[in-house]
């Protein structure tokens, strides 16, 4: 049954994050007034304390919720912080869908990840293959966090009636990204390395693996699109790929980046670190059909974008510099 969120209270948990402020525009586009759009922040709300989810069922009154708010991070913060990742993403969900239920929530929308899929999967990803065996071992933990709660979810339905929606995009690219060295995923994290060396006057870089792992990105608008026309459309929690079919090896991704960033020096490859997954790649027959919805970004637009936009916010002086020149 479509619901019309111009009439509801809309919470998006992570609502300033990455994935989060393009949602929240993407409400206001369609027309959500402001004082519906709910967005809390984690300092009036930790989400792994139930008392503070309970809290925020009985201030903010939510009729949907949209469910951004997640520890993320590359292939290195997956390694350091296995545990963290396991714990906190599992934990908010739990609390927000229990207390969903509690409060009779509308709509709950579970923005899930392609990590819950098993490490060798056939290509391209199918739905039904998520339970076909165990992730990738790097981010396994989150991966496992945020497909438990595709389980909540289905019970939930069944036992107590709650409509919610899954949805599982796969990596995300855009502006408004993680940048930070510590915890970014490849995009962000070659975009920085690549700029850096560029605005030194260094001649080479060195990239993580063997370049070999194929990959597909979708541009956080096109996500955000898709993530609210579930909130709309969707009240059963069937897992729905988003992906893009824009399928592209590390090493063809690092040149293009390099391309796009006018780096012209050399790539060296360090095998000592892994690759992850060998192969991303989505199948969308079902979002097509469900949600209507289909990417309409190009991975060298996105880029662009994504390249002009941490240029501004990081490195305006150097950009001016390029620029007039």
């Amino acid at each position: 049954m479509r619901l019309n969120l111009i009439d509801q209270r809309v919470c998006v948990t992570g609502g300033t994050g990455f994935v989060g402020t393009h949602v929240v525009r993407e409400l206001e586009r369609i027309g959500v007034p402001r004082e519906q759009l709910l967005v809390p922040r984690h300092q009036d709300f930790d989400l792994t304390l139930e008392a503070d989810v309970e809290r925020l069922y009985q201030e903010l009154k939510p009729d949907v919720i949209i469910h951004l708010a997640a520890t993320v991070g590359g292939i290195g913060a997956n390694r350091a912080r296995p545990g963290e990742f396991f714990y906190e993403n599992l934990v908010m969900g739990v609390h927000l869908i229990e207390h969903a239920r509690r409060h009779n929530l509308r709509r709950f929308v579970q923005v899930g990840t392609v990590c819950s899929y098993p490490k060798h999967c056939p290509v391209p990803f199918r739905e039904d293959d998520l339970w076909n065996g165990y992730p990738e071992e790097t981010n396994a933990p989150y991966g496992i966090a945020k497909k438990s709660l595709n389980v909540m979810l289905d019970s939930y339905l069944r036992q107590y009636g709650l409509k919610s929606a899954v949805l599982l995009p796969t990596n995300l690219f855009g502006p408004h990204d993680n940048f930070e060295e510590s915890s970014s995923h490849v995009i962000p994290a070659l975009i920085r390395k690549v700029e850096n060396a560029r605005i030194r006057g260094e001649d080479r870089i060195t990239a993580w693996g063997t370049g070999q792992a194929t990959r597909e990105f979708l541009y956080v608008e096109d996500a955000a699109k898709a993530i609210v026309r579930a909130a709309e459309l969707v009240d059963s929690p069937m897992p729905i790929n988003l992906g893009s079919g824009n399928v592209v090896t590390i090493r063809e991704l690092t040149q293009k980046i390099a391309k796009h960033c006018a780096f012209e020096g050399d790539i060296e490859w360090d095998a000592g670190y892994p690759d992850g997954q060998p192969k991303r790649h989505l199948d969308t027959s079902l979002a097509s059909v469900v949600l209507e919805w289909h990417a309409t970004t190009t991975l060298d637009t996105g880029l662009e974008q994504t390249i002009d936009w941490y240029r501004n916010a990081f490195h305006p002086k150097a950009q001016e510099i390029s620029s007039d020149r």
